[in-house]
């Protein structure tokens, strides 16, 4: 109990993950978004009107085209503002609770070393479902403004507040929260991301005998790439019935099309068959998978350095004292030199795989 006490990360180190999660997150949102209103306009809408001497596999392509010539560039960068105004909260909520339940989970294990796979997941699914009831109304805003440029019988919402004010208004606060129950169902790819990530950063620091937060940026992108892949292929049908249950209610005085999320399914799997659940997964990948390589590449970096600047306080001295016969002690004498490797031996918290953030377009629940 003692070593659970000693190990909680002080309210410096809460911040420091908050902040570098905020900052990954929306370098890779901003370098994404063109893709994201790609994607989210193909879950809602379908393929595009494709010209006669359109060649097969230029979907992407066609979608990009068609957005530029009728919107504008502008128009690649729908949603982007109420995206990054949810990374903020997004991350604080996400790293406050994942730190918190992987503190207890370590405490309750009583290991030095990783979490098991279970306890990663039950860390992972938790921090989500929190940050998914916690967001979830920025991101219905977001899935709105993208897809608003292809409807004429819309009144288009003018920014963020006016969005969220006229939801409550027209909708009600359960409009705020349409599409909740999937975005809940998608705490899975988080479930499957975290802990394959971990177990990659785990294993290339093993071979290179080495501690996960030493290794290099091109181990971080293999690691972050394999468990976004995977993760993303294998709950990304979610995500369309999310997005379509988030849209609908955007058209003002029409009948909703969908009852619910088993209406929904139902309805997409008799009109379009099981390719119906993988619309703009293609996108989403190619969207998905730089945008994780980017920002677990970028919280690494950002969160190295502001741990280079400003260290937190060392724990070290606090548990020392109380720790049993002399050699524990005796450590907190020795030189700066040999104090590293001290560390390592007394503080086994060190050694545990940092928490890194999904791709925001993802949103955690993979708000893709």
């Amino acid at each position: 109990m003692t070593a659970s006490a000693g190990d909680r990360r002080s309210l410096k180190e809460i911040i420091y993950d908050a902040s570098s999660g905020a900052a990954a997150g929306a370098i890779a949102a901003t370098f994404v978004c063109p893709l994201d209103v790609t994607k989210t306009r193909l879950q809602v809408h379908g393929l595009p009107e494709m010209h006669p001497s359109g060649r097969q596999g230029s979907v992407i392509l066609v979608s990009l085209q068609n957005i530029v010539r009728n919107e504008g560039l502008k128009g690649l960068y729908r949603g982007l503002t109420p995206t990054l105004a949810a990374l903020l909260p997004n991350w604080a909520v996400y790293f406050t609770v994942y730190g918190h339940l992987k503190e207890q989970l370590h405490s309750y294990e009583g290991k030095e070393d990783q979490l098991s796979i279970a306890s990663n997941m039950i860390a992972a699914a938790g921090a989500g479902a929190a940050t998914s009831i916690a967001t979830n109304p920025l991101w219905v805003v977001k899935t709105r403004l993208q897809t608003q440029g292809m409807r004429q019988d819309v009144v288009p919402y003018k920014s963020i507040f006016s969005a969220l004010t006229r939801i409550a208004h027209e909708e009600g606060f359960r409009g705020w929260y349409s599409g909740l129950l999937p975005s809940l169902a998608g705490i899975s790819h988080v479930a499957i991301q975290f802990p394959a990530y971990e177990r990659i950063k785990f294993y290339l620091a093993k071979q290179g005998n080495k501690s996960c937060n030493e290794l290099n940026p091109w181990e971080v992108a293999i690691a972050s790439s394999c468990s976004k892949v995977v993760a993303s292929v294998l709950t990304y049908p979610h995500e369309v019935i999310r997005s379509r249950l988030q849209e609908q209610g955007h058209v003002r005085n029409a009948k909703p099309q969908y009852a619910g999320v088993v209406d929904c399914l139902k309805k997409v799997l008799n009109k379009e068959g099981i390719p119906g659940f993988y619309r703009g997964c293609a996108t989403n990948l190619l969207r998905t998978t730089p945008s994780a390589v980017i920002t677990f590449t970028s919280y690494e970096m950002i969160h190295r350095f502001l741990l280079r600047v400003s260290p937190p306080e060392d724990k070290n001295p606090k548990i020392n004292p109380k720790s049993r016969g002399g050699i524990n002690s005796n450590k907190g004498t020795i030189t700066p030199g040999e104090n590293n490797a001290s560390q390592k031996s007394v503080n086994p918290s060190n050694d545990r795989t940092s928490c890194i953030p999904l791709g925001n377009t993802d949103k955690l629940t993979a708000k893709n």
